[in-house]
């Protein structure tokens, strides 16, 4: 039988602090959040692997070390406003619950939604779930001042960028072109303006959806 708690401990001490990981209360949540409980039951062995979790239908529980270097980059304060997009069976939501003042979650499949709010339940955590389309988001809900992606996108749509409150910060990975890495990007909000920066290189499967607009061609 796996032993969770040492694999917790295992993940915080052999991938996270070893990759540049170092918010206390980050590693902290990572250290207390039971990671198998949002995944199958024929998963949760893996659960702490490095590596990213196909939980099938194109989904997956993110890696780790990408996951937390993500919400770390984020800098969430205990008064902040989260939003969650792509929260799967909401493994990024309930961490950023641990770190924020509220947390909406959107996820576009009703039954992975359904999973995270029983988690969420058990785990004793206050958070919003959304069903709805991921490239939405969920504006009626916002301003944010955090806004995590939890999957590479080929791009952050406008809509999205939008409900970031003016200071606010938005991470993901940057899907890049077919066999290449992903890049991990932070886009702040100043004066209305959201702009990004490239910041680690992450193999993030590509979440469904989240394609530029079409141009025209002439």
């Amino acid at each position: 039988m796996t032993d969770f708690a040492l694999a917790r401990r295992n993940m915080v001490d052999g991938q996270l602090r070893p990759n540049r990981v170092t918010s206390a209360p980050l590693l902290a949540a990572m250290g207390e959040l039971p990671r198998e409980r949002f995944l199958p039951d024929a998963l949760r062995s893996v659960a702490y692997a490095d590596d990213d979790v196909p939980l099938g239908n194109g989904r997956f529980l993110m890696e780790p070390m990408v996951l937390a270097r993500l919400i770390q980059i984020l800098q969430p304060q205990p008064e902040d406003r989260a939003l969650v997009v792509a929260s799967g069976r909401g493994y990024g939501a309930a961490l950023l619950a641990h770190l924020v003042k509220s947390v909406v979650a959107v996820e576009s499949d009703p039954s992975l939604a359904t999973v995270a709010e029983k988690a969420n339940k058990e785990l004793g955590l206050s958070i919003q779930q959304s069903v709805g389309a991921l490239e939405a988001g969920a504006p009626r809900l916002g301003p944010y001042d955090v806004v995590l992606i939890e999957g590479a996108v080929r791009q952050v749509p406008q809509a999205i960028l939008d409900q970031l409150a003016d200071g606010g910060r938005l991470a993901t990975v940057v899907a890049g072109s077919p066999g290449a890495l992903g890049t991990a990007q932070l886009f702040v909000k100043d004066g209305g303006i959201a702009s990004g920066r490239p910041l680690f290189d992450a193999g993030t499967p590509a979440l469904p959806g989240f394609a530029p607009p079409a141009r025209f061609t002439f």
